[in-house]
């Protein structure tokens, strides 16, 4: 009888389930315990990289206060992940304390980040030891890897990916880039700790690097320790920086002739738009080659970005590719293509950072922000000001507004057309 009882209830209790979820059928489910396979690709997770320096080094610090301005700012904007570089700086600890104060004084606020741990070579950027050495690794290396895994187990509910290295094994990297095996250890040693249960089981860890790196540029790339290490990683963390090729690729930079009787604005479109396909491109490459070593593995775009000035080949008198308003488009098109496909995508950057390139004010590097370092809202983000999404809120004691005051005729008598070149119609 006891038993019978016991039945009529449970089928009630899976009736009155099964009828509640009837009811919203289109609900988000929600996630209790974030996770990085819960949050990456996730629309409702922005992505982002994030640095918040404001001075020409990082020997300067930003405070407590600084950082969880900023945290408040990409919150505001749906930005829901981070991803850092380095943990050898204060900055990154610092950070981990900010957003864990953030969330103490908020129930409602969020943020998950990927904490990046600095690998590079023997005597990388000591040029008084001699070269670098590129098959052996830095005295740092087992120091950085160590403070990001007692950075994880301090902040688990923060700290969802650590990724290995920035741009570690790319060879265009030659003041400090290493061999895969080296990576591969110590993605193998993480993963490691995370079946000791030193780490979260669902931690996960990946390498961020260039496209090349992973396997979709050139032959001398497709080593054995790279098979290893696609295998070992919980995901492919990929870069794509179509704007440093519009210098001299014909291949995509530049307006078609048949499309001269254009209007300005459709034709620096119709090459915004070839810069995004090129990206999907290299997306695609890497994409191939994983699979062809029978792996399928999510790809998230650990970088891409496109800088709002140059004052050198890649602006107004080279290749004329650099402006907020070619910044906003590039930044359009990468957001609706890794939503579609349901990739996150590290968009390069939150806030520009001038320490990149200290000798040259002019210098590219220090204009990736989708805001300037004042805290003024690059034309990308104009609409959210608009929107009243940052009211209350400041950057350096200043609030957010626009850039050029808000003036879209101003901005575009600073923005030109690409060249007419012979490129190949589609």
């Amino acid at each position: 009888m006891i038993l019978k009882l016991q039945n009529k209830i449970l089928y009630l209790f899976m009736i009155t389930l099964l009828l509640s979820c009837a009811d919203a059928p289109n609900k988000t489910i929600e996630f209790k315990e974030k996770t990085a396979a819960n949050i990456l690709g996730n629309p409702n997770y922005l992505a982002i990289s994030y640095g918040g320096y404001r001075q020409i080094t990082r020997d300067v610090q930003p405070t407590i206060k600084e950082l969880k301005n900023d945290m408040k700012i990409l919150f505001a904007m749906g930005v829901k992940i981070l991803r850092t570089y380095n943990v050898h700086f204060d900055q990154a600890s610092n950070l981990l304390n900010a957003i864990s104060e953030l969330k103490q004084e908020d129930p409602n606020f969020e943020m998950y980040v990927m904490l990046g741990a600095w690998i590079d070579c023997k005597s990388a950027f000591n040029w008084e030891n001699g070269e670098p050495n590129h098959n052996e690794e830095s005295e740092r290396n087992p120091i950085e890897i160590a403070t990001a895994v007692s950075l994880a187990k301090k902040h688990p509910n923060i700290v969802k990916i650590i990724a290995v290295g920035n741009e570690a094994m790319v060879k265009w990297a030659t003041n400090y880039y290493v061999r895969p095996g080296i990576i591969l250890k110590w993605v193998n040693h993480l993963q490691n700790l995370k079946k000791t249960g030193e780490l979260p089981k669902d931690l996960w860890i990946t390498t961020s690097d260039n496209f090349a790196s992973w396997g979709g540029g050139g032959k001398e790339y497709h080593v054995e320790d790279l098979e290893k290490l696609i295998h070992a990683v919980d995901y492919i963390s990929m870069h794509t920086y179509p704007m440093h090729d519009t210098h001299y690729n014909p291949v995509f930079w530049g307006v078609l002739e048949s499309e001269e009787n254009l209007t300005k604005e459709e034709k620096i479109k119709a090459s915004m738009y070839r810069a995004k396909e090129y990206a999907i491109s290299q997306y695609e490459s890497v994409k191939g080659y994983m699979k062809s070593l029978g792996v399928n593995k999510p790809i998230h775009i650990g970088e891409t970005g496109w800088t709002s000035f140059s004052g050198g080949h890649y602006g107004n008198s080279g290749a004329k590719a650099t402006d907020e308003y070619k910044e906003a488009l590039y930044y359009k098109y990468m957001r609706e293509w890794t939503q579609k496909e349901g990739m996150s995508c590290f968009y390069f950057e939150a806030f520009d950072e001038n320490w990149k390139d200290p000798q040259n004010p002019e210098g590219s590097e220090n204009y990736f922000g989708l805001f300037t370092i004042d805290g003024k809202a690059k034309y990308a983000l104009w609409n959210l000001v608009n929107k009243g999404v940052f009211n209350g809120l400041t950057r350096n004691g200043n609030p957010i507004t626009k850039t050029y005051n808000g003036n879209k005729t101003e901005l575009m008598k600073e923005v030109l057309v690409p060249s007419v070149k012979q490129l190949q119609e589609h």
